[in-house]
This record gives C-alpha cells, structure tokens and sequence, in this order.
C-alpha cells in the first residue's frame, strides 16, 4: 500500500499538487456514484448494453481516496490494520447465524 500511495503522490504532483481537501472528498462522492451505476448494470437492475466497468471505479474510488490519505499524510496499510481489528474485535459475532 505504502507504494500505492508513493506512486499517486507522484502523479498528483506531477500534475501540479493537490486538490483542496472538499474538492478530493467531492471525487470520491462522484466516483463512488460512478461505482454504483456500473454495479446496478452488472446486477441488472439498470439496463446498460455496454460492459461493466466496476474494475476501473473501483481503481478510481481508491486513488481518490488515497489522494485524501497522502494530503493528511496517513499511512492506509496502519489504517487499514487498524480497522481489520476493529472489525474483528467489535463484530466477532455479528455474523453468526442467529438460528445456531
């Protein structure tokens, strides 16, 4: 992940620097919405003749988020870790059937 987000960084500033922090959050809120519309053709519940595109919306949402990780210097694999346990911790029996 730590060469993920050295190689956006690269990019970004390549491209001049960073967006302002609203202006990332507003490029995750599209992309996740652009990941939505193709999921809703890849399900059927839209009507698309075209192929489904969730692959590259998916890349798309996580460089837009990782571009809001770099700009507050997070490092995402440390969140990520922490996360995972938080899940594991919190959530430990949220998905056991209720019917055992």
């Amino acid at each position: 992940m730590e060469r993920l987000q050295r190689e956006v960084d690269r990019v970004i500033k390549s491209f001049g620097g960073y967006w302002e922090p609203f202006e990332m959050l507003g490029a995750v809120v599209e992309e996740l919405g652009e990941l939505s519309r193709e999921m809703l053709k890849f399900e059927g519940i839209k009507k698309d003749e075209g192929n489904s595109r969730i692959e590259e919306e998916l890349g798309d949402v996580l460089f837009a988020l990782i571009c809001i990780a770099n700009y507050y210097n997070i490092n995402l694999e440390k969140a990520l870790d922490k996360t995972i346990s938080k899940y594991s911790f919190r959530d430990k029996e949220r998905w056991r059937s209720s019917t055992l």
